[in-house]
């Protein structure tokens, strides 16, 4: 029954990530914390990542712009690997805490850049690449900060899902990789994050025949609403339960 919750909650997130380029890390991850704890719930959300936006690049191929996933990843991997090796001396409340507190705080920044009008380039893209790099290694999810990066540089619709994922699963991939290599990422956690992973891919191909269809505004009053209460939870679950 625990697999089947963190499913069903995996194809909503992967439906809604799907529409608005995010979303799936700030809605799963609080039921894999609830689940599994802080310190398994991040590795194994960064392999339903890896899966998640695999299939959105597969969803959106032909409409990628490498040119701008390429300044983006080159920056971007290495410093998610840095940031993915930080996680892993901070101990579980902090965890909880800072993800907590970053989800919450994401929600006035993605309303500050929205008001600002900014034109990037692709030296913004690898400056841009390299803190968020960083902070989704710390943290599960940086896509309120990556999403208008790439808006901003002039993407939209398909062109934009696509370049997201295939930018962030360079960053995904490197956080993997040093959870493995730290041993973080064990058999059991990569099979669990493969089940979440599932959902999340399947969600991915719901949301193509529904990108075209949906009021954007809607969606970033959901949005808002699910980092809330994501970040919420996260620091109940700081504060709640006991030190480990």
């Amino acid at each position: 029954m625990n697999y089947l919750f963190v499913l069903a909650v995996g194809l909503v997130a992967g439906t809604l990530s799907g529409i608005v380029g995010t979303g799936s890390s700030i809605m799963l991850v609080p039921v894999l914390v609830y689940q599994f704890g802080p310190k398994q719930a991040v590795p194994i959300m960064a392999v339903a990542a890896v899966m998640a936006n695999a299939s959105r690049i597969l969803a959106w191929v032909r409409e990628v712009d490498w040119r701008a996933c390429a300044a983006y990843s080159v920056t971007g991997i290495p410093a998610a690997a840095l940031g993915a090796r930080t996680l892993l001396v901070l101990p579980s409340r902090a965890v909880d805490l800072a993800i907590g507190a970053f989800l919450i705080a994401m929600v006035p920044v993605r309303h500050w850049l929205a008001r600002h009008q900014f034109t990037l380039s692709l030296w913004h893209l690898a400056a841009g690449g390299a803190v968020i790099g960083y902070l989704t290694g710390i943290v599960v999810s940086t896509g309120p900060l990556s999403v208008p990066l790439f808006l901003f540089y002039g993407l939209s619709r398909g062109a934009f899902l696509g370049t997201e994922a295939a930018s962030s699963l360079g960053l995904y991939v490197s956080k993997s990789v040093t959870f493995q290599q730290f041993g973080a990422l064990t058999w059991e956690v990569a099979l669990k994050g493969l089940i979440a992973g599932s959902s999340l891919m399947a969600g991915a191909f719901i949301a193509k025949r529904l990108v075209l269809k949906l009021e954007p505004d809607l969606f970033r009053v959901v949005m808002d609403a699910i980092m809330l209460a994501a970040g919420l939870s996260m620091l109940w679950n700081a504060y709640a339960a006991p030190v480990h």
